[in-house]
């Protein structure tokens, strides 16, 4: 025996048991590793002492506005390092149902402001590694706005020459972004719908020889939300509550991504689908017809028009289509447009988060299934891009340029500076 030895292990075991002392009262008072919401009187032990264990073995958790001047850590080459990693943002009981909580992953964090950063890195870099693009070379893609945008900021970035084709009835700023970037724009008739958008960029493409995004088939679309979206969800939610995830589809990238992530490493998440209530394309049972590399060959017969701009094009992307087959979602949640719109007008007012119509579209199916939802559930919604992307459409249509009465009543209140 080495007296030495034995003194150490004999410490060891002492701490040991401190540090399980200190789980077993942490259990009871907060459960579940969630140390900023007291629920005294719940015991949940076993998984406290894990969270314990794994606090003692990882970076202290920051809160509140710990880490402002801090810093990255890091310097970045160029923009398109910068895309990913975006906060998930507690909403207030201004909009969440009693008991419940849920977060906004705030995907207009990215540099051009949507979660189209994502998907335009996936392809341009699978591209690049696939040796389908050199300097100098033409992208070609079919787009609402958001992944045209993303699309321009890396054909921009790296140096290719960039041509989007958008159907008519989207937003006038969303094309004058794509030009600032450097991109060409070519629009299509409101008649073609987003399938005509599609069938025009795969013409183009053909006859001029450029590399064609194919957004909806691609699977770097959904490889990408696998690596990055699905797992910062997990990283964050990491030793905490998270009961359900919340989300509409465009391609259906998102979902069947980071879906598959968060099914991988959290079975007990329920995935949570929304589709504007006018064009129920997944609630109607019925399937694309498909072209032979997967495309659809023409609008789907229960689309109809919908505000929602990036979600539900008329026809089910060939990824949303197997992420349905692979993944699969728990809930179904009909969103009607005018909702959506309010959801967003109401982030905004109460909780200083400016997101699009597809964002409002989010938070209202999150709160709808909050509403059902056990008591106790914490849910996670996406919120697809910025506000800013709607200046032009009904979002915005009873938002005013000029002053309204009581705007000219409170200027009218002091003497100085008034308007003629």
């Amino acid at each position: 025996k080495v007296p030495g030895v034995s003194l150490c292990v004999a410490a060891f075991l002492a701490v040991v048991c401190l540090v399980t002392r200190i789980c077993l009262i942490v259990g009871k008072i907060w459960p579940k590793g969630d140390c900023t919401k007291p629920v005294i009187g719940q015991v949940a032990a076993p998984r406290a002492m894990s969270s314990c264990f794994a606090a003692f073995l990882s970076k202290p958790s920051v809160t509140g506005v710990a880490d402002r001047g801090a810093g990255r850590g890091r310097l970045y080459d160029n923009i398109t390092e910068t895309v990913g990693n975006t906060p998930c943002v507690k909403i207030s009981d201004a909009m969440c149902p009693p008991g419940r909580t849920i977060y906004a992953k705030c995907e207009y964090f990215n540099p051009m402001s949507s979660v189209k950063d994502r998907l335009a890195c996936a392809i341009i870099e699978d591209a690049e590694r696939k040796g389908q693009l050199k300097p100098g070379d033409t992208v070609i893609e079919a787009t609402s706005g958001n992944t045209g945008i993303a699309v321009a900021m890396l054909c921009a970035q790296r140096g290719y020459k960039c041509v989007i084709t958008m159907a008519e009835p989207f937003s006038i700023e969303r094309r004058k972004l794509m030009r600032f970037l450097g991109a060409k724009v070519i629009i299509t008739p409101k008649a073609g719908k987003g399938s005509g958008m599609v069938a025009k960029a795969r013409e183009l493409a053909q006859k001029h020889g450029w590399f064609l995004c194919r957004q909806f088939e691609n699977e770097a679309n959904a490889a990408f939300h696998y690596a990055t979206t699905g797992k910062e969800i997990l990283a964050d939610f990491e030793g905490r509550r998270l009961d359900y995830y919340v989300l509409g589809y465009g391609t259906g990238g998102t979902f069947a991504g980071a879906g598959k992530a968060i099914r991988e490493k959290r079975p007990d998440v329920k995935i949570c689908l929304g589709e504007p209530a006018d064009a129920g394309l997944l609630a109607s049972g019925v399937k694309s017809e498909r072209n032979s590399d997967g495309s659809a060959t023409g609008s789907h017969p229960a689309f109809k028009a919908h505000p929602i701009q990036g979600w539900t094009p008329d026809f089910i992307p060939l990824i949303a289509e197997k992420g349905v087959e692979s993944t699969k979602y728990d809930e179904y949640i009909p969103i009607p447009g005018a909702s959506a719109i309010e959801m967003s007008q109401k982030l905004a007012k109460t909780q200083g988060i400016f997101t699009g119509i597809s964002g409002g579209a989010s938070m209202y199916a999150a709160i709808e299934m909050a509403k059902k939802a056990p008591e106790g559930s914490v849910l996670v919604a996406m919120l697809a891009d910025t506000g800013e992307r709607y200046l032009s459409t009904p979002l915005f249509e009873s938002i005013q340029a000029d002053m309204n009465a009581e705007e000219l009543q409170i200027s009218k209140s002091t003497p100085s500076f008034q308007l003629a």
